[in-house]
């Protein structure tokens, strides 16, 4: 049994995906990051840098509990605990990785940014807007050009790479993105937004999530309070 502590953003539905995809057992345990679930002392014995999503498999390796935080560690572990969506083969594999880094490093920092400067800054800051704005678009056409020349991230395949990435690009519009200008990842988008286990993975704590965020939320998220130390 799988112990899913998650919220319903882009990395979460990472998780929620490939559990749905790999089908193992799982319990959904919800840490509302606009109600502050995620300074809860318990959670952070789980997750010690206070971001969702992070799990517990009650079966872990040698048959012991293993807790892991970060969405990249969970995805490659539940690849490896399943044998599913990262292959072995050294070069596919590598190539599966380099692919899983990028977005962890470059696609969601960056759209994030993008996304709340651009929807949730109190004021525009137009050098941030504009920074963001541009290396978002930059990280698309590094993805345009790739599905161009193979259908997946990181070959014929669909991996990781592509359950990393994917959730991402699903409010381009809201990073600043015109997804028609970008024909090669809005087709790689639909398609992997038709998979079943996708969209039960979307559904997953779909009906806790608010439009906006209160006072509250607000500083919970973007105020002092997240840089408190614990």
């Amino acid at each position: 049994m799988i112990e899913l502590y998650s919220w319903p953003t882009p990395n979460g539905h990472k998780v929620h995906i490939m559990l749905e995809e790999t089908g193992l057992e799982y319990e959904v345990h919800p840490i509302d990051i606009g109600n502050g679930d995620q300074f809860d002392p318990e959670f952070l014995k789980i997750s010690p840098n206070n971001k969702m999503p992070a799990i517990v498999d009650r079966n872990g390796p040698e048959g012991h509990p293993l807790p892991l935080f970060e969405s990249g560690a969970i995805l490659m572990y539940l690849a490896e605990k399943t044998g599913y969506f990262l292959p072995s083969e050294p070069t596919k594999r590598y190539r599966t990785l380099q692919w899983l880094m990028w977005q962890m490093g470059g696609l969601g920092p960056m759209a994030g940014q993008a996304h709340h400067f651009r929807q949730y800054a109190p004021e525009r800051i137009q050098y941030a807007y504009d920074r963001y704005t541009n290396e978002t678009k930059r990280l698309y056409g590094v993805m345009e050009r790739r599905l161009g020349e193979a259908p997946y991230l990181a070959g014929e395949h669909y991996t990781i790479a592509d359950i990393a990435a994917f959730p991402w690009t699903r409010s381009a519009e809201k990073q600043g993105i015109e997804i028609e200008d970008f024909p090669n990842v809005q087709a790689w988008r639909d398609k992997i937004a038709d998979r079943p286990a996708v969209q039960r993975g979307l559904e997953v704590l779909a009906d806790r999530r608010k439009e906006g965020f209160d006072d509250k939320a607000r500083e919970l998220l973007f105020g002092a309070s997240q840089y408190q130390q614990r």
